[in-house]
C-alpha cells in the first residue's frame, strides 16, 4: 500500500483497508518507538502551530527523535512572519524548503487541505479550526484495538462537545466503517454536526442521547471530551454548558467491567482525579499510544516502511 508522499489530512480521505494498514503498522513500529532508531535519520520535521499544543506537537517531536530525525518549527503564530502579515500559503511554501515533512495546526478549518495544495512534501493535520484532528482520531482507533482486542462489534459513545470537538469528528468518520453502534452524548446545543452524522448515517447504528446515564451500562468504549470554551462565539452560551458531564466513581459503577474510557486531554473537570487509578482510565495510555502512532505515519509518509 502506498503512503509515501500522502497528505493526512482528513479520515473522510481513507479507506477501512488503509486504516487496518496503518494499524498494522502501528503496531509494528510500538518496540522501535520504545527502544528508538536511526530510520528517519536526515529527514526534517517542521511543525506549524498556529494554535495551542502540547501533545500533538510533543508527541510528533518525539516521534521523530525517537527514529532519529529531526524538528524545527513554531508554537505560536505571534512569533512567526504571520505576525507580518504572511499568508499560509508563503509561510507553506518557504517551510517545504526546510522540511521533508510538516505538520501543521491551525484555528481556521481547511487550513490543513490548503497548505497540501501549496506543498510538495507531505502535510499532517495536527489540528484543523473544529473541523478535524486525523492522527488523533487513528491513535484512538489504536488504543481501543489494543484494550479491546477488536474494534468491529463494539458500542462505542462519543461524549461532549461534539460540535466544536474536531478529534469526535475525525473518530466518528473512521469508526463509521467499522461494524460498530456509534452513540453520540451531548447538550443540544453541542450535538454532532449534522454533516457529520448524514456522512457516517448510511454506514452504521446512530443514536443521540443527552445523559451519561442512558448510555454507561451498555458501551464497551465511553470517550470523553472537554466543552471547547475557545470555539464558543458567545461566552454566555459556553456557561450554560460548562461543566454538563462529569465522570466520577460513582458513574463507573454503573459501568460494564471491562468498559474502556478515553479522553483526547487536556481535560477541565470532566473526569475527576479519582478515576485515574481505576482500571477503566485509559486516557494516559492514549498518550502513549500517539507517539507510536505518528512514529507509524512519520515513517510512511516518508517512505521508510511499506
Amino acid at each position: 500500500m502506498e503512503f509515501k508522499g500522502r497528505d493526512i489530512i482528513s479520515l473522510k480521505d481513507f479507506s477501512r483497508k488503509e486504516i487496518d494498514y496503518v494499524l498494522e503498522m502501528a503496531k509494528t513500529m510500538e518496540p522501535i518507538a520504545k527502544t528508538g532508531s536511526d530510520q528517519l535519520q536526515g529527514k526534517i520535521l517542521a511543525t506549524l502551530f498556529f494554535e495551542p499544543s502540547t501533545r500533538t506537537r510533543l508527541s510528533f517531536e518525539s516521534a521523530m527523535n525517537r527514529l532519529g530525525g529531526s524538528t524545527i518549527g513554531f508554537a505560536e503564530a505571534e512569533i512567526s512572519s504571520v505576525k507580518k502579515g504572511e499568508t499560509l500559503a508563503d509561510t507553506i511554501r518557504v517551510v517545504e524548503k526546510y522540511a521533508d515533512v510538516i505538520v501543521i495546526r491551525h484555528p481556521l478549518e481547511g487550513a490543513a487541505r490548503l497548505a497540501a495544495e501549496f506543498s510538495t512534501v507531505p502535510i499532517i493535520n495536527g489540528g484543523s479550526g473544529a473541523g478535524e484532528h486525523p492522527t488523533q482520531a487513528l491513535l484512538d482507533l489504536y488504543t481501543i484495538l489494543k484494550e479491546k482486542k477488536k474494534i468491529d462489534g463494539l458500542n462505542v459513545a462519543l461524549v461532549g462537545d461534539l460540535r466544536y470537538g474536531r478529534t469526535v469528528h475525525s473518530l466518528a468518520y473512521a469508526l463509521s466503517l467499522y461494524e460498530v453502534n456509534l452513540l453520540f452524548v451531548s447538550p443540544d446545543t453541542l450535538r454532532m454536526r449534522r454533516d457529520v452524522i448524514e456522512t457516517i448515517k448510511e454506514k452504521i447504528k446512530v443514536g443521540e442521547k443527552r445523559k451519561i446515564e442512558e448510555v454507561i451500562r451498555k458501551v464497551d468504549v465511553l470517550y470523553m471530551t472537554r466543552i471547547q470554551k475557545e470555539r464558543f462565539p458567545d461566552a454566555a452560551e459556553y456557561a450554560k454548558v460548562k461543566g454538563s458531564y462529569k465522570i466520577n466513581l460513582d458513574t463507573l459503577e454503573s459501568a460494564r467491567k471491562d468498559m474502556v474510557l478515553l479522553h483526547p486531554l487536556p481535560r477541565v473537570d470532566e473526569i475527576s482525579p479519582e478515576v485515574d487509578n481505576t482500571t477503566h482510565a485509559k486516557y494516559f495510555e492514549q498518550v502513549w499510544n500517539g507517539i507510536v502512532m505518528r512514529s507509524a505515519l512519520l515513517s510512511l509518509v516518508l517512505g521508510e516502511i511499506e
